[in-house]
């Protein structure tokens, strides 16, 4: 990276090497973007190189987009992770405009609105951004998936380069998207034509928000449903949980 007059590292290395070849890899593959962080392959993996049989996650990880984050000696597996919140960042745009087709422009104008929701717990900025993104996606390329809504969210929030998890396990079940700021926790469930009545039931019931309580952060559970005759958000419902 380099450095400019005013301090700020820009992210001239990732950009002078945009990896179209990974991005079309991880697709071909069907390899789930939400498991991109703390992913585990083999000793085997590192030495294949026919194009045919090549895992992507060496091929990111020789390439210099992830680095190896832990490694269990007993059953020679490595985790593998990105060095750094910048580079998850740029990828993570580089996924959204091949997944979502979308273009610099529509995700430029999540920065700015998206990001200061999120850090004043303004929940229907959040909800109003999203909604204008995925107005602005091709009709023909919308699946009706809750997991490809998830997805998009998913990168959108890493884009931006907040701490966002998805389909984080805890001892109750699984969380579908979690993302952290210094000030708030969001737990997000994503339905698809159903009530916001029963996501929250479910993230009450599992106790989702448990592991948070006493972190100091206010905590948030919010329902977001997928229309997909509209292709965007339909109902949602955000509370606050009590302390």
């Amino acid at each position: 990276m380099n450095q400019t007059r005013d301090g700020k590292f820009l992210s001239y290395w990732y950009d002078t090497g945009t990896p179209t070849f990974l991005i079309k890899l991880i697709a071909g593959q069907k390899i789930n973007v939400l498991d991109l962080s703390d992913m585990q392959v083999g000793e085997n993996d590192f030495h294949k190189y026919d194009v045919e049989s090549m895992k992507a996650q060496p091929i990111l990880y020789q390439s210099g987009y992830l680095t190896i984050k832990d490694y269990d000696e007993e059953f020679e597996l490595y985790t593998l992770d990105f060095p750094n919140v910048e580079v998850h960042s740029c990828f993570a745009n580089s996924l959204l405009e091949h997944y979502m087709e979308s273009s610099g422009e529509t995700t430029g104008t999540l920065n700015t609105s998206l990001s200061q929701a999120l850090l004043k717990g303004d929940i229907d900025g959040v909800i109003n951004s999203l909604r204008c993104f995925f107005a602005a996606i091709p009709y023909d390329i919308i699946r009706e998936s809750e997991n490809y809504y998830e997805t998009a969210v998913h990168l959108i929030f890493t884009m931006l380069g907040f701490k966002c998890r998805s389909e984080v396990r805890i001892a109750a079940g699984r969380i579908d998207t979690l993302v952290e700021t210094k000030s708030f926790v969001y737990c997000f469930e994503f339905k698809m034509n159903k009530t916001a009545e029963e996501a929250l039931a479910q993230i009450d019931s599992k106790e989702y928000l448990l592991p948070w309580e006493g972190s100091g952060k206010r905590l948030f559970k919010v329902d977001v449903d997928f229309d997909h005759d509209k292709r965007n958000i339909g109902n949602w419902k955000a509370v606050e949980v009590s302390r």
